[in-house]
């Protein structure tokens, strides 16, 4: 009964440990929205700006209003978060993938890194216009550019990571005749997490930027398409700021997913 009580404290210890934490990164982030809001406000009451040029925070939020309100912003994000979703996937899966094959296997790193390292030289708005040409306008394009854009830095994270692994702990396992499945899941998954979000994060924010840059080469919707119509003949600045500030939003928002995934993962 003492052991569980114990256990209990110390659990209730940790929960109010992180519950400080949370309100001390809270605290700071909500005074320094704050402050961008006023500095904003003073910016343009003190150049006089039009509103095509610098918009005052107040038309930017009833602009966010009326693009919710007639559905218009929820139509272009929910097709950016779809290509985000399934892009990320695609890179992060293949590159997981082959990442833990080249970590076992060094000659065949020594073979492919040169094609991935000139691949990946070659920026992605390069690319991009290229994709949409060979696999059209429509979505397998702009997933195919998120894949390419995150997965590089995430096939090096995984590289990194199962080579992370302690020797000894290999051997052991040799020593009990664990199998290659135990090893993996025992051993090199948990050793290589750490490494392994890292990429994740990465490549979650990643996959956001490549979803703009195929929305930017050629799309009639998503928040780059729209990005691309408020800045074209409309010169609709304060529709543009809505755009832009969705995806600050949604790319935070995975990136907060990616973090709370990590804390659940990783609690052992």
């Amino acid at each position: 009964m003492v052991e569980w009580q114990r256990i209990a404290f110390v659990d209730s210890r940790k929960r109010q440990a992180r519950e400080s934490q949370r309100q001390a990164i809270a605290a700071p982030a909500t005074i320094g929205v704050l402050g961008i809001i006023v500095a904003w406000q003073l910016l343009v009451w003190i150049g006089d700006y039009p509103t095509f040029i610098l918009p005052e925070p107040a038309a930017v939020f009833r602009k966010f209003a009326e693009t919710i309100t007639n559905g218009l912003l929820w139509r272009h994000l929910r097709l950016t978060l779809l290509e985000v979703l399934l892009g990320f996937a695609l890179g992060f899966s293949s590159a997981t993938a082959l990442g833990y094959y080249l970590a076992h296997h060094r000659r065949a790193e020594h073979m492919i890194t040169p094609y991935l390292v000139a691949m990946q030289a070659v920026p992605v708005v390069a690319i991009a216009p290229l994709l949409v040409i060979w696999f059209g306008f429509g979505l397998l394009s702009k997933v195919l550019i998120c894949a390419l854009i995150v997965f590089f830095p995430v096939l090096i994270n995984t590289i990194v990571g199962v080579r992370s692994v302690r020797r000894e702990w290999l051997d052991m396992m040799h020593v009990w005749h664990a199998s290659r499945w135990e090893t993996f899941r025992l051993v090199e998954v948990p050793a290589a997490l750490p490494v392994l979000f890292g990429g994740l994060k990465l490549g979650v924010t990643l996959a956001v930027v490549g979803a703009v840059v195929g929305e930017f080469v050629g799309a009639r919707e998503g928040l780059g398409a729209l990005i691309n119509i408020a800045r074209g003949g409309l010169y609709d600045t304060t529709l543009l700021f809505v755009a832009l500030f969705t995806l600050v939003a949604m790319a935070l928002a995975l990136y907060g997913s990616v973090v709370w995934l990590e804390q659940r993962v990783r609690w052992w």
